[in-house]
């Protein structure tokens, strides 16, 4: 039995996200009408949005045997983003040099800002990206760069609801040390980063969507899969080292189907720390791909492992995941102010 809720309230703040809401009440409503005609379906009361600013499918994953599911256990709330300047976290990633530190940043409409948090979501610093400009800001991930010994964060600015970019833009730059009095800094007072790094690239097949950019811990490769209505996602990639001075064309190496809904609205995802496992999120729930330790050289080939399911908790509208520095579990946020962190914490294999 299919189990979903759907808020209804205003038209979002992202250009074309009318076009993309509509789109996805069609979907839900044909698939809907289709599950009770076969067979029935318990359809929730209509509930009112607890937060009317925008009309959106609520996450809520499908149920899947326990043997397709990953080996989660049940999400924890650990705590709340307190800056009120993080009003849509859009990715999250795990600091590399400072512990038990994560970095977001806010969808399109905010300038190019990182901002700070501990694990119980207390604020840490704001920061902007030097040379760096924010159009469409949908994902972070963390990776090696040019220097070698050094943690570097990628801000990949890859949205495109109106498919309409000629090219996106992946931004570099050294990750920042975070001092105990780096709270103190702001949207308005912000501390700045060194310059970044502005990666060029586009598509080999017309322009895209994508929400999730993932990066390799070791070799450095890019990795873009795309946000699909009704389809599969499409993987691209970008082999390390790779270009700052001209527009570099990603490869298309494969796609990606997750047991939801919509089985490729791909919305954020990150690459273990040691490069065995992929974790992807849509509004519904959360997904895991996983390489035998045989194959950690060959991960490309990880986009033909199955993905498995595991619950990540009540998130708002859920587009940010990350591993811990360590690997051992996986945590989120969401958009909307005050968002939650949850933390799912891997069991033993």
């Amino acid at each position: 039995m299919f189990r979903f809720r759907v808020c209804l309230a205003s038209a979002g703040r992202k250009n074309g996200r009318r076009n993309l809401i509509s789109a996805e009440l069609i979907i839900f409503a044909t698939l809907s009408l289709i599950a009770f005609s076969l067979g029935g379906c318990d359809f929730p009361k209509p509930q009112a949005s607890p937060h009317a600013s925008e009309r959106k499918i609520i996450n809520q994953s499908l149920p899947v045997p326990a043997s397709e599911r990953a080996p989660y256990g049940p999400p924890t709330r650990i705590g709340t983003l307190e800056d009120r300047d993080v009003e849509e976290s859009s990715g999250i990633v795990a600091s590399r040099k400072n512990g038990d530190h994560f970095w977001t940043h806010n969808d399109s409409g905010d300038g190019p800002y990182l901002y700070a948090f501990d694990r119980k979501g207390r604020k840490q610093g704001v920061w902007r990206i030097t040379g760096a400009r924010s159009q469409d800001w949908e994902d972070i991930a963390a990776g090696p760069g040019p220097e070698v010994g050094r943690a570097y964060l990628y801000v990949g600015d890859i949205g495109d609801n109106e498919r309409q970019r000629g090219q996106i833009t992946v931004y570099r730059v050294a990750e920042p040390i975070i001092a105990v009095d780096d709270n103190a800094s702001s949207r308005n007072k912000p501390h700045l980063t060194e310059r970044a790094e502005a990666i060029k690239l586009q598509y080999p097949d017309g322009s895209h969507n994508a929400e999730a950019l993932l990066v390799h811990p070791t070799t450095g490769d890019i990795y873009i899969v795309t946000k699909e209505e009704a389809t599969a996602a499409s993987v691209y990639k970008l082999a390390a080292p790779f270009s700052t001075s001209v527009v570099n064309t990603l490869m298309r190496i494969g796609q990606i189907e997750v047991p939801s809904l919509m089985r490729g609205y791909i919305t954020g995802g990150d690459i273990s720390p040691d490069g065995r496992r992929v974790v992807l999120c849509d509004y519904f729930g959360a997904y895991e791909l996983s390489l035998e330790a045989a194959l950690t050289s060959k991960f490309d080939s990880i986009w033909q492992k199955p993905a498995l399911a595991f619950e990540v908790g009540e998130r708002k509208q859920g587009e940010a995941i990350c591993y811990s520095f360590d690997g051992a579990s996986v945590l989120v946020t969401s958009e909307k102010s005050h968002s939650p962190l949850i933390e799912t914490k891997r069991l033993s294999e």
